[in-house]
């Protein structure tokens, strides 16, 4: 744990505080499968926590997929809609959230969505969307670089008014772990299963769910 003192948090949204990653997945495999081949959760971890275009050039390279990156991202985009408003909290994501509001702690989310698919993504969450001070976008005017690029985190940090080392990030993926490194903050990742954790040692740890976090363990203040 760090020595200095956290005062800020900065949550990744997809697969973290919403259980979105299995609608990515079933997506990318209908796509794949048209081609006759399978996305698989090695294909996975490789794109989560990414950016769209990025994502879709990964899944490309990787499947040697007959399409541009322009063409997998209309093809995706043309199946997901319809499904995001299904996304529904991850385990102890709410809680902890609720935790920290209710003890003073300003909040704020860093995601590699845009802002068209965020907000399918909380169609059912605006009142959980109130708890945060501020939400970063990859659209975000001053974002131009993806995760593991750390400009999304960088700018919620001076939204929130705080130094990258004030601040605490939880997320997912091995590009949030190393966007959040790079930004010089302190991250909490909470892998999926299939998310190989030797890729995650950058982390200054690695639980498996949100409801195992012990703020105590970082001078925050304890859920008893």
């Amino acid at each position: 744990m760090p020595d200095y003192t956290i005062t800020h948090i900065i949550y990744d949204l997809d697969g973290l505080l919403l259980d979105t990653e299995f609608i990515h997945a079933q997506v990318n495999q209908a796509i794949a499968s048209q081609y006759g081949k399978v996305f698989d959760t090695s294909i996975q971890s490789k794109v989560i926590g990414r950016m769209a275009a990025d994502s879709a050039r990964i899944i490309i390279d990787l499947l040697e997929l007959p399409l541009t990156v322009q063409d997998y991202v209309t093809q995706k985009n043309a199946l997901i809609y319809d499904q995001y408003s299904l996304a529904r909290p991850m385990a102890g994501a709410m809680e902890l959230t609720h935790h920290f509001h209710q003890h003073g702690i300003p909040q704020a989310i860093a995601s590699s969505s845009t802002q068209r698919p965020f907000q399918a993504k909380i169609t059912h969450h605006h009142e959980w969307l109130k708890l945060f001070e501020c939400v970063v976008l990859s659209d975000d005017p001053k974002s131009p670089q993806g995760k593991p690029e750390p400009d999304c985190f960088l700018i919620a940090a001076e939204r929130l008014g705080a130094a990258p080392e004030q601040c605490l990030v939880f997320e997912d993926s091995i590009a949030g772990v190393t966007a959040a490194k790079r930004a010089g903050m302190s991250v909490v990742a909470v892998p999926a299963t299939y998310v190989d954790r030797a890729l995650l040692q950058e982390a200054d740890e690695i639980l498996t769910s949100l409801n195992h976090f012990q703020p105590e363990r970082w001078h925050l203040p304890s859920k008893i």
